[in-house]
């Protein structure tokens, strides 16, 4: 991928980048369609990336399934598929690892500390293997995208981080691998995630700008419905993640919750 990565470059190619983990949904299709605005090859990759897994999480029964999301990518007219094994990408005695200090401590990294490292890890490594001028990344990860776009500026990478919106089912419920886990009364439930964060810009536009009175009052949707359990709900600065107490200017309204077993996440900027 190195080799023809720097053909392309010679030849005057812009290679754009659309990383994911596979078993792709239309949250992905829409950033390769977006991605294939941006230059003359598109590129992307499917790795389960098993660093950003902690022991007990949901690794061994992450969704696979390749010949169909090959089949999504020809479609979608992806130009080349990365599909690295985990050898490849962390072979036998490999012991590096890259950490950002700060963004991490924040939201999913507070439950999920080993998470981050991984990103950073992987996503710096693809970088290196793909060479894109360009990488596309969704906004339903908002921290993730965060992290990443810390990452580059710090090391000085020379990639454009551009983000993809966050695509929704028709009742609202973000896009993701982990909703195919839901039981069909779990479905429902998961709807409050979308639904506070409507009710959290509703609160704000009548005058709300006390950040704990947001989160009270959303909690509640969560603590009404069976089988949930909240992991956070903050309202934080929409660039360094700090949380806000009071929202005088766009702020990041950012939700992690477990329904069953399946941990989801949400977010929205909030404008007041």
């Amino acid at each position: 991928m190195q080799v023809r990565s720097g053909l392309l470059r010679n030849q005057g190619q812009k290679i754009v980048f659309v990383p994911t983990m596979g078993d792709l949904h239309e949250g992905h299709l829409s950033l390769m369609r977006k991605g294939r605005e941006q230059g003359d090859c598109l590129v992307v990759s499917i790795f389960v990336n098993p660093t950003q897994f902690a022991p007990g999480e949901d690794l061994d029964t992450y969704p696979r399934n390749l010949d169909r999301d090959l089949d999504l990518s020809k479609k979608e007219g992806v130009d080349i598929v990365f599909a690295p094994s985990e050898n490849d990408l962390y072979p036998e005695g490999f012991q590096t690892y890259i950490e950002l200090e700060k963004l991490p401590k924040h939201l999913c990294g507070i439950s999920r500390p080993t998470f981050f490292r991984g990103v950073a890890t992987v996503v710096t490594k693809l970088f290196n293997i793909v060479r894109p001028h360009v990488a596309i990344f969704g906004q339903k990860d908002y921290q993730q995208l965060t992290v990443i776009r810390r990452l580059v500026r710090d090391l000085n990478l020379a990639v454009e981080i551009v983000g993809g919106p966050i695509v929704r089912e028709p009742d609202g419920l973000a896009m993701s691998s982990r909703n195919k886990y839901l039981t069909s009364g779990q479905r429902a439930y998961a709807l409050s995630l979308y639904q506070s964060l409507v009710k959290a810009q509703a609160l704000l536009k009548s005058g709300t700008r006390e950040a704990s009175k947001i989160i009270g009052n959303v909690s509640g949707l969560f603590l009404s419905q069976p089988e949930t359990t909240i992991d956070y709900i903050a309202v934080c600065d929409p660039e360094t993640l700090d949380d806000m107490e009071v929202i005088d200017r766009p702020a990041l309204m950012a939700l992690a919750v477990k329904v069953g077993s399946t941990r989801l996440i949400d977010n929205m900027i909030l404008s007041p």
